[in-house]
């Protein structure tokens, strides 16, 4: 398939059209099944059925509820931060105005009932990606001690929906009616998102009203510059200042042609002036990509938001494990520490 029919398809994925559920390669395509037209199957009655199993595949789990016990890793600090971490976890839904529509909420148990303040991350869903299809990835960095908040917006790419939530999330640590009342830490604040959530992710960052809030951020196979661009993301990558990691996968004509070619990736990379690591996933497809890197998006969060020196070593240093892992290729890195 040719860049323009990739790009017809991720727009038709964006739109909501049938098409979206092949946004995420990792779920098998149901097989198509065609009935003998008899006068019950024609009723306009049966018309439901094919949206059905649309909402059906808009509605399943894009992140295996176990990946953190399968995704294969290349390292030990991988490995460590892909396992679960030692807090229990709650979960909360929280009303949230349209295209939002709610707002999902995991955090450490232990946060009710205590005064500490706990680092957040704020998550920016990929196309017609709610929050509600990969809670796994919310309970895992809930584990590790992170509040975690996101919303159905299955349009993220202007970073509209990130700063709201990110508005909520601090309306919430400033009203004593909440249970999270002094329980978010304001100045160790995150962001990460995937596909169009990573387009979503640079524009938080650098053009929302809370664009200054957020300490660190990760982005996911994002959309490259261009692509955004002609969906009306447009994002500018030479205003960036906030430390950010950006990984991608190496794996088929949707990842490598249309989402993020690896001209695209360094010309990216080379344009952001903050601190930076980029680094390609091997054999990994754009969908996989929104969990299969977990361990060191979750240990680049710990080092950003929590000072953690063992995970931070997977970045820095003489010879920082993302730089020797074999499940990696094309590292850059421009660290200030």
């Amino acid at each position: 398939m040719g860049r323009i029919g990739l790009t017809l398809l991720f727009a038709g994925l964006i739109s909501g059209a049938p098409a979206g559920a092949a946004a995420v390669p990792e779920t098998p395509a149901s097989p198509q099944v065609h009935p003998v037209q008899t006068e019950t199957t024609a009723s306009p009655a049966k018309g439901g059925v094919w949206q059905k199993l649309l909402q059906h595949l808009m509605n399943s789990r894009v992140v295996p509820d176990d990946y953190t016990k399968t995704v294969k890793t290349g390292g030990d600090i991988e490995r460590t931060y892909l396992a679960a971490g030692p807090d229990a976890v709650s979960h909360e839904v929280l009303p949230a105005p349209s295209p939002m529509a709610q707002y999902e909420i995991y955090y450490p148990s232990a946060l009710t009932g205590t005064k500490q303040a706990y680092p957040a991350v704020v998550m920016v869903n990929g196309s017609g990606t709610p929050a509600t299809r990969y809670p796994a990835l919310f309970e895992h960095l809930a584990s590790w001690g992170f509040v975690v908040i996101g919303n159905e917006d299955p349009g993220t790419g202007t970073g509209a929906s990130a700063d709201k939530t990110t508005e909520k999330l601090l309306a919430l640590n400033r009203d004593p009616q909440s249970p999270f009342y002094g329980r978010i830490a304001e100045d160790r604040i995150g962001i990460s998102g995937h596909s169009q959530g990573g387009a979503g992710v640079f524009n938080a960052i650098t053009s929302q009203p809370h664009h200054a809030v957020y300490r660190t951020a990760v982005a996911l196979s994002p959309t490259n510059e261009q692509l955004a661009r002609s969906l009306h993301w447009d994002y500018d990558p030479k205003v960036v200042r906030t430390p950010i990691l950006i990984l991608a996968g190496t794996k088929g004509d949707f990842e490598m042609k249309l989402v993020l070619p690896e001209k695209d990736m360094t010309s990216l990379y080379d344009q952001i002036p903050s601190p930076k690591v980029m680094a390609r996933r091997r054999d990994t497809e754009h969908g996989q990509m929104l969990y299969e890197a977990d361990g060191y998006v979750t240990a680049w969060l710990r080092w950003q938001l929590m000072g953690d020196e063992y995970a931070g070593k997977a970045f820095i240093g003489t010879s920082p494990e993302l730089s020797c892992n074999r499940r990696y290729e094309a590292v850059k890195k421009a660290l200030s520490r």
